[in-house]
C-alpha cells in the first residue's frame, strides 16, 4: 500500500508504479468517487481503447433445469 501527501492545493502524485501499471499519461483524466469513507481514482479510457479488455472472460452460465 502507497501513501501519498495532499499538497496545500489540495493535490496528490500518483506512485509510479501505480501509473506504469494502469498506464496513466500526463494530461489524461481520472474519475475521483467517494465510497464510505475513502476516495477512488478511475482512469477514464475512451471506448477505442476498452475494445477487446473482455477477451476470455467466461459467459457461460448455470442455469437451472426448467430455464433451458
Amino acid at each position: 500500500m502507497k501513501t501519498v501527501t495532499v499538497s496545500p492545493k489540495y493535490q496528490v502524485v500518483i506512485p509510479r508504479e501505480l501509473r506504469d501499471s494502469l498506464q496513466i499519461k500526463p494530461g489524461e483524466k481520472v474519475q475521483v468517487l467517494q465510497y464510505e469513507n475513502r476516495l477512488e481514482l478511475i482512469p477514464v479510457r475512451s471506448i477505442k481503447k476498452m475494445r477487446g479488455f473482455l477477451k476470455g472472460i467466461d459467459t457461460t452460465v448455470k442455469r437451472e433445469k426448467d430455464r433451458v
